[in-house]
């Protein structure tokens, strides 16, 4: 049991170690022209956003913000990036209500385990 448990090990730090000489060339950033133009976000969804980000701060603060807030988040904020506002209301919205479900989880009574 034990020689398996260290050839899993080698070939696992094998493997990663072939990993690590790899180019990234996604790194690499290219220079943008100044001449276009950013796509905006409508004020409705900026708020949004914004509520959106003030909700999960005050959650994660608590260590009730659930993942699925925080992945809505993410996108949300990506979504702004590229100037989507009806994805920026649409995940705020998610992340709002995920934050108030969390926070509404820390008022549960805690079940013993065990006898």
């Amino acid at each position: 049991m034990q020689k398996v448990l260290i050839a899993l090990a080698c070939s696992t730090l094998i493997g990663l170690s072939g990993c690590a000489g790899m180019d990234n060339k996604s790194s690499k950033v290219e220079a943008t022209p100044t001449t276009q133009k950013q796509p905006t976000l409508n004020a409705e969804a900026q708020a949004a956003l914004a509520a959106a980000q003030a909700d999960a701060k005050a959650a994660k603060a608590k260590n009730a913000l659930w993942t699925t807030a925080e992945d809505a988040l993410k996108a949300a904020e990506a979504a702004a990036e590229a100037g989507d506002s009806a994805t920026v209301l649409k995940q705020s919205a998610i992340v709002q209500a995920h934050v108030k479900l969390g926070m509404a989880q820390l008022n549960y009574p805690l079940i013993p385990m065990g006898n």
